[in-house]
């Protein structure tokens, strides 16, 4: 069948000026769910015109794309060129493809072996200082992921730079979304390209040191990872990728950990048995040799990452005129996907709004009914490279955290979420702790 042109791809014009924008700022899955109503293929504006594909089929023609109709850094350049250039999943074959397979050296067992290792005492060293009584679960937890990533990715432990480098990767982020592109001041993009200005002095300042001596942290792992031809980053490819990579450890596992204390904050049974596996274990810190124990933890941080991926939806522009769907998708049209929409079709997941860890399990494993069905790390050539990184540090940090707390909200508590760029809590998510 000839597939329909361009303009018929149903047109949601939503308001005058901004179309859609205000919508998928308050809530990406209401956004996709209003442009569902008029197919799997929608065209709608929010800061340009972009032809949103739904589903899991979608999802897989995108990501899957072995005929190179999509181009990732075509997607991503728009939303993030200016603040972190050179960014790894902005990045297209044969780049792409060359640069993860230096970097995939950082990732090999025996360094994540040493990255499990390392992260177990800056984590017991921040529970340490947590109270028994209210506290404020994300501010808390992004000081604290933030100090993991020093100490594994840069191979320091913070100090009175700590502050600055948060805010930092915070402005550099909310620059992505900025109204005004040009970074005039006192507007985002000016504070997001003035901060990764601080960001690259810093891991400039600290380049001669790591290429001097191979230590364990991913920063000399970096600048001494080889390819198959023997051929290196460059300074400025390191800088780059420590500078994405450092936003990406700390901000998505702060977003997955925080929706995590909620959702066990909610359930007090759950909670008690991610309780009883931790303490099943023989160690204080979670080792290595543990996390195949972590099964059930496992599933929770899955169905976390369900309900409330860190990336709502993921853009790319095609690459030449293909089709989807019935209709021409030209080229050099922008196109998006939404897997916080895919991760609620209820013709997936069973009640998809519910919390229910065991969904992850084997007994029903509703997560394979399509490949393409769970993406909370993206997929195809492009799925995140430090996702088992990510897998890794949650395990660790919520072992601690089960051994020492029992954290609860109010009753009828419901958080308050800011999806986009980045999902967090508007409040900050108040908890109780209580020592164990």
């Amino acid at each position: 069948m000839t597939a329909l042109p361009y303009q018929a791809i149903p047109l949601v014009k939503g308001l005058p000026l901004v179309g859609n924008l205000p919508k998928f700022l308050r809530s990406p899955l209401d956004n996709a769910r209003s442009l569902e109503v008029h197919g799997n293929v929608v065209r709608s504006r929010t800061f340009f015109e972009t032809v949103t594909l739904l589903g899991p089929e979608a999802n897989q023609f995108v990501l899957h794309d072995r005929e190179g109709n999509f181009s990732s850094r075509g997607g991503w350049y728009y939303w993030i060129d200016a603040v972190f250039p050179g960014a790894i999943m902005a990045m297209d074959d044969p780049a792409h493809k060359h640069h993860r397979r230096i970097m995939q050296g950082a990732f090999k067992r025996s360094a994540m072996e040493r990255y499990v290792a390392d992260m177990g005492p800056v984590i017991a060293d921040v529970l340490a200082t947590w109270p028994d009584g209210g506290m404020k679960v994300f501010p808390q937890v992004k000081a604290l992921t933030l100090n993991i990533a020093a100490r594994v990715f840069m191979g320091m432990a913070l100090g009175p730079e700590a502050d600055r480098m948060n805010q930092a990767f915070i402005d550099t982020v909310e620059a992505s979304l900025a109204l005004i592109r040009k970074p005039v001041p006192p507007f985002g993009m000016w504070r997001g390209v003035r901060a990764r200005r601080f960001l690259v002095d810093l891991m400039r300042s600290k380049l001669a040191e790591k290429l001097a001596s191979e230590g364990p942290d991913l920063f000399s792992q970096l600048c001494h990872a080889r390819g198959e031809d023997g051929e290196r980053f460059s300074d400025d490819e390191v800088v780059n990728h420590m500078i994405f990579l450092m936003m990406a450890a700390h901000d998505t596992t702060t977003s997955t950990l925080t929706t995590l204390f909620y959702c066990l904050a909610r359930d007090p049974a759950w909670q008690d048995r991610l309780r009883a596996d931790a303490q099943a274990l023989p160690h204080a810190q979670l080792q290595y040799a543990d996390l195949p124990a972590c099964e059930r933890t496992e599933w929770a941080m899955k169905e976390a990452l369900r309900l409330y991926p860190p990336l709502t939806s993921i853009p790319r522009k095609a690459a030449k005129d293909c089709s989807f769907g019935g209709f021409q998708i030209p080229k050099g049209t922008p196109v998006g996907i939404s897997p916080i929409h895919t991760h609620h079709m209820p013709s997936i997941w069973t009640d998809p709004h519910r919390f229910d860890p065991e969904r992850f399990g084997p007994g029903r494993a509703e997560h394979k009914r399509h490949a393409y069905a769970y993406l909370p790390f993206g997929g195809g050539a492009h799925l995140c490279i430090g996702q088992h990184f990510a897998d890794m540090e949650v395990k660790s940090v919520l072992h601690q955290v089960l051994r020492q707390f029992r954290f609860s909200v109010p009753e009828g508590y419901r958080m308050p979420y800011q999806l986009v760029p980045i999902a967090k809590p508007r409040d900050g998510l108040p908890i109780t702790l209580h020592r164990v």
